[in-house]
């Protein structure tokens, strides 16, 4: 049976394309230090906004990707060797920038020994050496049977420990299929153990066929693993290959989640149809700083 989605993107979908000079900049920055970024392989809705305001998710180890998950636009197959220049040129740009909080992510690398957790580490190093004031949050793959990555990362004490769920455990199969649901649980509850300080951050997409009770089920688990922080956003399909948008999130269901998950004890919840994982990052870390600290003097 033929899932009936709507032909065009609803209104509160559509975005301007970006134009501005302050776009232009911090895209002929992010190429002079030869960097990719998340926000351009996977297509981010959001692009023009956060460039514009100098935000930009960095996304290391290369541009190319060992999984194939249904829902992603970075590019599948052999990648490339690591750049050891990788680290210091991002520590640059982050000082050019001036920006107080950064965001790194990177493709997965089932290819390396560690997954790249090395590479995230001499990252997080080299910025507090030029910006020892930039808050830094990263969002690392799985690093599925990479024992000690896990470790690696969360004792080199990034503010922010993110990684992402993506979806409700009956699609992993069809959506995720290299990863494991648990796994991914166990990770941030296991960087909250290594960590308690780090807050930790997980989100998942909506309109690929999950339930509302799937969903409340999901923010359970993510409670029961300490998490700190939940984002829920409406999956976009970046091309015909990959797997269907079967039904638009309203915006009003979108504020019920949100509901639900504050209700649920997160300290931060972003659930909107253009959430994405460092979407307004800066300020959403901020508002959890503060909602830490009022649940302490309770």
């Amino acid at each position: 049976m033929e899932s009936a989605v709507p032909q065009k993107k609803p209104s509160w979908l559509r975005v301007k394309a970006p134009i501005s000079k302050s776009f232009q900049e911090t895209r002929d920055l992010v190429r002079s230090k030869g960097l990719h970024t998340v926000c351009e392989e996977a297509a981010c809705p959001n692009i023009g906004e956060c460039w514009e305001k100098k935000h930009v998710t960095v996304m290391i180890l290369g541009d190319t990707c060992t999984r194939a998950c249904a829902f992603c636009n970075v590019k599948t197959g052999k990648p490339l060797s690591v750049d050891e220049k990788e680290p210091k040129n991002l520590a640059k740009m982050v000082a050019e920038t001036g920006v107080k909080h950064v965001v790194i992510t990177s493709v997965d690398r089932d290819d390396l020994s560690d997954g790249g957790a090395s590479q995230f580490v001499k990252c997080i190093e080299e910025i507090r050496v030029l910006s020892p004031n930039t808050t830094i949050e990263v969002l690392t793959p799985d690093f599925r049977n990479k024992n000690g990555s896990i470790e690696m990362v969360a004792k080199a004490k990034p503010d922010v420990y993110n990684h992402n769920i993506e979806t409700v455990p009956s699609l992993y199969a069809r959506i995720r299929p290299g990863a494991r649901y648990y796994h991914s649980l166990r990770l941030l509850e296991k960087v909250k153990e290594i960590s308690p300080e780090c807050f930790t951050k997980s989100g998942i997409m909506v309109g690929l066929g999950e339930t509302k009770e799937a969903v409340l089920q999901v923010m359970d688990d993510m409670r029961c693993a300490n998490i700190d922080f939940i984002t829920i956003g409406q999956y976009l399909q970046p091309t015909k290959k990959h797997a269907n948008v079967e039904k638009f999130i309203t915006p009003e269901e979108f504020k019920y989640y949100e509901r639900v998950a504050y209700s649920r004890g997160f300290l931060m919840v972003a659930s909107s149809p253009l959430t994405r994982s460092s979407y307004h990052a800066d300020n959403d870390f901020a508002i959890m700083k503060e909602s830490r600290q009022r649940s302490l003097e309770l």
